[in-house]
């Protein structure tokens, strides 16, 4: 029977140790090859990078000298992976795997803990396959970062919610630090994908004696504290924090003039798009349930940890989609309650008899589709990269870099008019600052360096100032799909 052969596919080993390791590949392989010119990259690499050559541990720049936007934990957290791999191009990459891992790791073991072994790999492979998270698994931003903190506290919300024991301090201060280390992560938009939720399950539970969502008052207040003690010192120590960062960056978010707004339905549609084939699963299973029953009845019935993952997911969602600065990858921690809360369906699926063989069939199905649907998107990106040579910006300032070893060159970076896609070359060319053309000119002259990495549409006034130049053979090569400028190297004549 169909039924029987979907029940043995979603049983089986093999399936979950191809899942599983499918899954890595995607992870590791999706954004290649690695360059930082694009999704501002950048931005969080050079905060790590400046740590550790600078010392600027709590308040950071941009590449452009422009004070950075986000708070310091991903650059914490990456300068622990350089000191431990010396590997730059890995140390800016690992927080987020890391993180993907882990959210993975943790809902394989809840999901199948609580709504059994098939609902687990369901979570797992949702979790996996699915646009959202193979892009962001090894992508230099905080994204991933701070869903697996959502997450973490999430999930001690529902633990505690499942077991129906209390709050007590233990709890309270493993909240307070996650709750922490997420606003670290990127300030007080934490609190959208949680507070609502919290709020919602307290409406429905106000006539229950069950374990609350609400973790204490001083968890919240505590860890706001920290934060604003934080802000305060970069108002008052930090030019420019201000205008930046609190202005710019946390209350500009809720602009419509210094962010561009998009309309309230934005994410919704994003999100059935990115999270296919298993947004239509879970579309199916609710409609399946609610044919059994009405909805009113459903909800008074439906246990109180899924009530949880639905309130904790729509809560995120609202709340992001009222937000006028909106952003794809910036509703991605609402995909991991989804994930578990569509486990949670295919277990209570398996519970009805009358529906069993058809949530196998689904669930196989949306299995199948979703590895298929991953893989190609997978390939769309990596494809393109190499054929496009996203990566010439790279291998020009890996080769650089050789060349001044060899040579035992000094050499600077000049600051591109055209600034789009160009804050990665610091990382690349491993220097703290950019040279504007006039004072790079002048330090040539004064034999301070002797070779320089120069935007190629400022060749000709920069040869024509600067003495005993020559333009070297070594240059960046053309990108097809990049507006990021093109460099060229100048050396001394008989430097070589």
């Amino acid at each position: 029977m169909e039924g029987s052969l979907a029940e043995r596919f979603l049983r089986d080993e093999h399936t979950f140790w191809l899942t599983a390791a499918w899954i890595c590949i995607l992870f590791l392989t999706t954004n290649l090859p690695w360059q930082l010119d694009d999704y501002d990259q950048a931005k969080p690499a050079f905060s790590s990078f400046e740590m550790v050559h600078e010392g600027h541990w709590l308040y950071q720049r941009t590449p452009l000298d422009l004070v950075a936007q986000k708070p310091p934990f991903f650059g914490w957290v990456s300068t622990i992976c350089y000191g431990v791999t010396r590997w730059w191009d890995i140390a800016w990459r690992l927080p987020s795997l890391i993180s993907a891992l882990a959210i993975s790791i943790l809902l394989l073991r809840a999901a199948s803990l609580a709504y059994g072994r098939t609902a687990g790999l369901i979570s797992f492979g949702a979790f996996g396959f699915n646009l959202l998270s193979a892009r962001l698994a090894t992508l230099v931003t905080t994204d991933m970062l701070l869903a697996l903190s959502i997450f973490l506290m999430g999930l001690l919300i529902w633990q505690k919610i499942r077991s129906g024991n209390a709050w007590n301090s233990r709890d309270q201060w493993w909240f307070f630090g996650l709750l922490t280390i997420s606003l670290f992560i990127k300030g007080p938009i934490v609190y959208a994908f949680l507070l609502l939720g919290i709020a919602a399950f307290a409406w429905r539970k106000r006539s229950d004696k069950g374990t609350s969502a609400w973790a204490g008052a001083w968890p919240w207040l505590g860890s706001l504290a920290v934060f604003v003690a934080w802000v305060a010192g970069g108002i008052l120590f930090k030019p420019g924090f201000y205008d930046q960062v609190v202005m710019r960056e946390f209350l500009g978010r809720f602009s419509e003039t210094v962010h561009h707004p998009q309309p309230v339905y934005f994410y919704l549609p994003h999100l059935l798009h990115k999270f296919a084939p298993w947004s239509a699963l879970m579309i199916l299973l609710a409609v399946v349930c609610r044919t059994r029953g009405r909805v009113r009845e459903a909800l008074r019935s439906m246990p109180a940890d899924i009530f949880w993952l639905i309130c904790w997911s729509l809560g995120g969602l609202i709340v992001m989609s009222l937000v006028p600065s909106k952003r794809v990858d910036r509703i991605f921690p609402v995909v991991p309650p989804l994930c578990l809360l569509l486990g949670a369906q295919v277990g209570l699926g398996l519970t009805a008899q009358e529906i069993r063989g058809r949530v196998y069939q689904w669930s196989a199905a949306a299995l199948l589709f979703a590895f298929l649907f991953a893989t190609g998107y997978s390939l769309w990106k990596v494809v393109p990269g190499y054929l496009y040579q996203r990566e010439a910006l790279v291998t020009f300032s890996r080769a650089v870099r050789q060349e001044a070893a060899r040579y035992h060159w000094r050499y600077e970076v000049v600051l591109s008019e055209n600034r789009t896609g160009t804050e990665g070359m610091l990382l690349y060319l491993q220097k703290p600052h950019f040279f504007p053309l006039d004072k790079a000119v002048e330090k040539w002259n004064r034999c301070k360096i002797q070779a320089l990495v120069i935007p190629e549409d400022q060749v000709s006034p920069a040869m024509a100032a600067l003495r005993q130049a020559n333009i070297a053979p070594l240059r960046t090569s053309k990108r097809k799909d990049l507006h990021a400028p093109s460099y060229v190297l100048i050396t001394r004549r008989h430097s070589v």
